[in-house]
């Protein structure tokens, strides 16, 4: 895999590893996994979520599963270097509080937030407001934009989806989340994610503009 990222001149800013965190014996193996294989490709950050809550496993209880699962991976995320970046995507991480005590389960300066703006719109909060709570711990920003007629569909009915539409084409404003990231300092990456090649052109014409044009 590294051979041929380098081969066709791609740095990977990311590795998508979503695992539920309230189950360990899945989420410690499959995570310290990522953290190798992203060590080995040149990827600094693990994404990942905390997954679909087990029915054995009580709300009360949730956090400190996580906290087991998440001190445990954290240990092998430090001796390689690598991020682990928590992405609004089900349940507790669909509010802005509840990703923030994720986050804040494990004292690591390498425990931070992979925002996703699709997903945090569908799941029927601010992305805006969300993202400047945010700010401080970003280190990967998932830009995904909602098409009008996905967001009447399904707002505040799912927590998320896989893939949106091209970056301007729905109802996020770029602008405003680009202002909100250069007031944050952030000079990590937007990763678009859409459906199409098509969609993917079209996000970069219009990210890049704006970046430009100092937005």
């Amino acid at each position: 895999m590294k051979d041929i990222l380098d081969q066709n001149g791609v740095k990977p800013s990311g590795l998508s590893a979503h695992c539920p965190l309230m189950r360990p014996e899945i989420s410690v193996p499959y995570l310290q996994k990522a953290i190798h294989l992203a060590a080995a490709i040149g990827a600094p950050v693990v994404n990942t979520d905390e997954g679909i809550r087990p029915s054995w496993v009580s709300a009360d209880e949730a956090f400190a599963v996580m906290k087991y699962t998440l001190s445990t991976v954290m240990r092998i995320a430090e001796r390689y270097g690598i991020f682990i970046g928590i992405e609004p995507h089900q349940s507790i991480s669909r509010t802005t509080e509840g990703l923030l005590k994720i986050v804040g389960l494990v004292e690591s300066p390498l425990l931070r937030v992979n925002y996703d703006t699709g997903n945090v719109y569908l799941a029927g909060g601010d992305p805006y407001e969300g993202l400047k709570a945010v700010s401080h711990l970003l280190v990967h920003v998932h830009a995904k934009d909602i098409t009008v007629e996905h967001a009447d569909a399904d707002r505040g009915k799912v927590t998320g989806t896989p893939v949106g539409c091209a970056c301007g084409d729905g109802v996020i404003d770029w602008k405003q989340v680009i202002a909100i990231l250069r007031g944050a300092n952030f000079n990590g990456v937007l990763s678009v994610e859409c459906g199409t090649e098509q969609q993917a052109v079209r996000s970069l014409a219009h990210l890049s503009e704006l970046l430009g044009a100092g937005a």
